[in-house]
């Protein structure tokens, strides 16, 4: 059984750090779940490269075929790696951008691993103060270890260490649930959290018996 993983990346340089943390975080999901017998599908979303059409759908309500396409990511995938740069403390102004046109419940009850870069560890509580209530706010399951990588830190052992701890996590949420429906588990049709987001989903569906009331057929 293949799982599908995203990849939400918003550095914003050619080089990125950021990128290259998220690059890391995807080799060690992917790692992990091989050595459990299975296998990951790794797809990237570079947010920089949406920017505009991010400013189209958040300043109007009109999603661009490209915001469409990584919304439609986003909704079939069984887990995500987030990174951002920080940016006046804080993750960066397109990240945020990304997950405003999000739908509210696309990434419910979704694991999730956090990552950001700075220039200096001042800034390493960032992903706690502000990248987890963000998440949680859209009733992500937020990973217990975030990776957060100063630029000295790149090529340490104690990054590396980070790295594997963060993508064995997920790589355990994602063999995890894969249960059977109707079997019990975490992905039991009945218990399992409402989810949407694709750009197919065709919203409620009205019953027959509810459109044809008041129709006799005569």
């Amino acid at each position: 059984m293949s799982r599908r993983v995203v990849v939400v990346n918003a550095g914003v340089s050619a080089a990125s750090s950021t990128r290259l943390l998220a690059e890391q975080l995807a080799g060690a999901v992917t790692a992990a779940v091989s050595a459990r017998g299975e296998n990951v599908e790794i797809d990237y979303i570079d947010v920089a490269s949406l920017a505009g059409d991010l400013a189209t759908a958040v300043t109007s309500g009109v999603m661009t075929p490209k915001v469409r396409a990584a919304q439609d990511l986003i909704a079939e995938a069984d887990g995500l790696i987030v990174a951002t740069p920080v940016f006046a403390a804080s993750y960066s102004g397109i990240f945020k951008m990304f997950f405003d046109v999000l739908d509210p419940d696309a990434l419910t009850g979704v694991p999730v691993l956090a990552a950001a870069t700075a220039g200096t560890a001042r800034h390493s509580l960032v992903i706690d103060h502000a990248i987890r209530p963000l998440l949680a706010y859209l009733r992500a399951d937020v990973l217990p270890t975030g990776t957060f990588a100063a630029t000295g830190d790149f090529g340490s052992p104690e990054l590396g260490g980070r790295i594997s701890r963060a993508g064995a996590e997920l790589a355990a949420r994602l063999v995890a649930s894969g249960s059977v429906a109707g079997f019990g588990g975490p992905t039991d049709v009945g218990a399992a959290p409402r989810r949407s987001g694709s750009t197919t989903d065709l919203g409620p569906v009205t019953d027959f018996a509810t459109l044809l009331q008041g129709h006799t057929g005569d």
